[in-house]
């Protein structure tokens, strides 16, 4: 499988590589889940790049590499999986089946892929010589072609892939490949990271597949416990201690020692004798463990950052990044609790809320600098940025502050069926009440909390809304708020009816389906960007039946038309139309009021040959070592 395979070729063209196909449209790097959580210390757990060593010696097997994690992750099930901290626990001992390296080109480990007719088909390629632990024995393309049609294509399973693969024709044409076939031409198809698989053995699937079992698939002890990753990663899980971490001992079986394409320091890898991830939940408890060396790798808050740059016992590295700080605003039925109606619903009143907190003062005042303004969905360095003057800027300028805000406001409030009103600066409820919201951040973030606390003082100040902040555990908010059981159902959307084919916890069904638990406001979640292919956010915004949309955002521009045209551009030129419509519409419609974009900051143990800033989250962490 040599690198360099993975191809796009227009019908009737000569076929290029990925990496001047990239080059050619300018894309921006970037990969990850839908979501994460807002941390406190300016990294979402992942790790970043490594280098080779350049110099052709092999750096011998020592120590062990340890990182500390400010909260824990709810499974080590990568069929199920969404979270980017158990993405990085399950990836230690299993590999996905492809990455993208340091210069944003695609990088096979489980599977090549490539496609001669502009994205329409695209053939996968399994690498041979991939087994799992006894007795499930070897990986080939049956392992993946049946994992797509008995679990991923079914209605019963809801695993992470499911909306992946819909309406995706796949058929097994060898022993180590297999082909999909799109409903519709995706020239970043992997880009879209859509067709990204684990393996897992049909021996365990099966019977699951058999009795429609979810939540037995979902709690099987040899899927949790990664007992059947036999040589697909660099380290073998020994232990997941709940609520704890988990830790690893090397594979000296790993798959990558054989491989022909990537860095020369692959050859003998991994090179740490294992490994662990720790949940220690005290921000002074982890940077203590930083300054140390009792961890190797850690976040840094960023009001800490300068302080660690100076400290030799530490390196520390900033890294943009694609995912964002946004307020989400309920707009379901169990959101808006001030009162009658819900105000959020209104365009006009998100806009009002963008506009009375300020982009700036936060970036300056809790980031220390280390942060980006975020107006539309998309970072300003990505290729894919329409450039400041074809976004909306609320926050700044004369789109910030109590006048503008107010302004926007009572433009909604005019729109409402209900007598919500200014009583001089304090708005109140048809019941005269003060209209009085909660918000939640994320517990034990000081950073989140900080920025909480800016947001509460920008809408009482600048729209008299009182705010109470609340601070919740990141995995009780995603089960019973931030998500629900999926219903289905029909509403009216822009005089059109909508019907919930396919609903997800992420999207359960229309307004009217909702979480467990009640909420207005939450800084909770981020959310990735893609800047790597902007056609990626359709998950979040084609359409109210999108697949990823907790907050029941009803899109008032046509989004899907906008998303189809992306699906079927084959130019540049054909794709920046479409993205620009769409950056140019979120920026105005703010579905999530819109914050900062942060940056990853990390220490590492100034021993580690490894660490580079760059975006793509340790693509080659297995060629990471300790020197002396």
């Amino acid at each position: 499988m040599p690198r360099g395979r993975h191809t796009v070729g227009a019908p009737g063209t000569t076929s290029i590589t990925r990496r001047e196909w990239l080059a050619g449209l300018g894309v921006g790097a970037t990969a990850a889940l839908a979501g994460c959580s807002a941390d406190d210390d300016g990294t979402d757990g992942t790790d970043t790049a490594a280098d080779d060593t350049g110099d052709g010696d092999t750096p011998s097997v020592s120590g062990t590499y340890d990182t500390v994690i400010p909260s824990s992750f709810s499974t080590l099930n990568p069929l199920y999986n969404t979270g980017s901290r158990a993405g990085t626990a399950i990836g230690r001992a299993l590999d996905a089946g492809y990455t993208f390296d340091t210069d944003g080109e695609y990088f096979p480990l489980l599977y090549d892929m490539s496609t001669d007719d502009g994205g329409s088909v695209w053939v996968f390629d399994v690498r041979e010589g991939l087994e799992f632990g006894d007795p499930y024995g070897q990986v080939d393309a049956s392992t993946f072609v049946y994992q797509i049609r008995e679990l991923h294509q079914t209605d019963w399973s809801a695993t992470a892939q499911s909306a992946s693969w819909t309406d995706v024709t796949v058929e097994e044409t060898g022993e180590f490949q297999f082909q999909a076939e799109l409903p519709e031409a995706q020239l970043l198809w992997p880009e879209s990271f859509d067709p990204l698989l684990y393996a897992v053995p049909t021996d365990i699937i099966e019977p699951y597949v058999d009795e429609e079992d979810a939540q037995g698939l979902r709690q099987d002890e040899a899927v949790l416990d990664l007992s059947f990753t036999g040589n697909l990663g660099g380290y073998t899980l020994d232990e997941w201690q709940r609520g704890s971490g988990t830790t690893y001992s090397r594979n000296d079986a790993y798959y990558l020692r054989t491989i022909d394409e990537g860095p020369d320091l692959f050859s003998n890898a991994p090179y740490f004798e294992g490994a662990s991830i720790s949940v220690v939940e005290e921000r002074a408890s982890r940077l203590a463990a930083l300054e140390t060396g009792e961890a190797d790798s850690a976040g840094i808050p960023p009001e800490r950052f300068a302080e660690f740059q100076e400290n030799p016992e530490v390196d520390t590295y900033r890294i943009p990044q694609p995912f964002n700080r946004i307020l989400s605003v309920n707009m379901r039925d169990n959101g808006w609790n001030a009162g009658p109606g819900n105000l959020f619903r209104h365009t006009a009143f998100r806009q009002g809320l963008a506009a009375a907190i300020s982009s700036s003062l936060p970036i300056a005042g809790i980031f220390r600098g280390l942060a980006q303004p975020h107006f539309t969905w998309q970072p300003s360095w990505s290729e894919w940025y329409p450039g400041d003057d074809a976004v909306t800027q609320f926050g700044t300028g004369d789109r910030y502050g109590g006048e503008v805000a107010r302004g926007l406001v009572e433009d909604a409030l005019g729109e409402s069926e209900f007598d919500y009103r200014f009583d001089g600066d304090t708005l109140v409820t048809p019941a005269g009440e003060t209209v009085s919201l909660d918000l939640y951040h994320l517990a034990g973030g000081e950073t989140s909390q900080l920025v909480a606390e800016f947001i509460g003082q920008e809408l009482d100040g600048k729209l008299g809304i009182d705010v109470t902040i609340e601070a919740i555990d990141g995995v009780r908010f995603q089960r019973d708020y931030w998500t629900a059981e999926p219903q289905g159902g029909t509403d009216d959307v822009g005089g059109e009816e909508v019907s919930w084919d396919r609903p997800t916890a992420n999207n359960p069904g229309p307004r009217s389906v909702t979480g467990a638990e009640s909420w207005d406001m939450s800084i909770v979640y981020g959310l990735n960007t893609y800047p790597l292919n902007p056609l990626t956010n359709a998950a979040f915004f084609d359409g109210a039946d999108s697949r990823y949309n907790p907050v029941g955002y009803y899109p008032e521009f046509d989004s899907t038309s906008i998303f189809e045209r992306a699906r079927t551009a084959s130019s540049e030129e054909a794709l920046q139309e479409p993205f620009t419509e769409l950056f140019r519409n979120l920026a105005e419609e703010q579905p999530y009021v819109m914050l900062v974009f942060g940056d990853d900051l990390s220490g590492y143990n100034p021993d580690l040959v490894g660490p580079t800033e760059n975006f793509f989250n340790g693509w080659d962490f297995p060629a990471w070592y300790f020197d002396g």
